[in-house]
């Protein structure tokens, strides 16, 4: 709550810019892809049921959005009853970032970690608003290396990575602010989606067996008179 009349001369400018923005990103919510964000749940669900793995990746406010989508696939997914999905956000583990970075260079920085962890059938998440970030690009030339399925979020032009990429979903706004915007709601409506999903799968049919390493409960040394 704001009290009456402070800065109200002054904030008339204010308002009509951040009015704007809301309208544009209103504008951009009602021309999506949905078809193409309908095939990109259909690619998340089918690496989970094969019980492969999908990394997340991206740079600046892309990585603030990867770990977030990593978050939530990962937690906001969870069914009982049904195998999680396994998920890794590639943006989170700073000293490694600045390893490679250091020691090659912050091109490969993406393409480094997926070279030891990414296996065929995996699924790659590449998030870029401009669709020409070298190590994003990098990432993704690694992932199809390794017959890994590649999904990219770029901006309107979709950039280099659109090329790359098995499936690109393209924000159709051109300031960086709004595609980024577009990139978050995409992660959250995906999210909802594929729960949705679960949650239907798992009200049909018995619960899916979910394998967990035993606990070994340590043995206490028996200790002599």
């Amino acid at each position: 709550m704001v009290r009456s009349g402070w800065g109200k001369g002054r904030s008339n400018g204010l308002r009509h810019a951040i009015e704007g923005y809301w309208r544009d990103l209103a504008d951009v919510a009602t021309l999506m892809p949905f078809g193409v964000l309908t095939a990109v749940a259909e690619v998340l669900l089918d690496c989970r049921a094969r019980g492969r793995t999908i990394f997340v990746l991206g740079n600046g406010g892309s990585a603030a959005t990867a770990s977030h989508l990593a978050c939530d696939l990962g937690k906001g997914t969870r069914t009982e009853g049904v195998a999680p999905f396994r998920v890794v956000a590639l943006t989170d583990n700073v000293p490694l970032l600045t390893a490679w970075a250091n020691d090659t260079s912050y091109e490969r920085v993406f393409a480094e970690q997926l070279a030891t962890l990414v296996q065929p059938g995996d699924v790659v998440v590449a998030i870029s608003a401009s669709g020409n970030s070298p190590n994003v690009l990098a990432a993704v030339e690694t992932a199809r290396g390794m017959r890994a399925t590649s999904v990219a979020l770029t901006g309107e032009t979709g950039g280099r990575l659109a090329a790359l990429a098995d499936i690109t979903v393209r924000v159709p706004a051109g300031p960086i602010e709004l595609v980024e915007d577009a990139h978050l709601v995409i992660s959250h409506s995906l999210c909802v989606a594929v729960r949705e999903r679960l949650r239907a799968e798992a009200g049909e049919r018995p619960a899916e067996r979910v394998l967990l390493r035993p606990v070994v409960e340590p043995v206490a040394a028996e200790v002599g008179d």
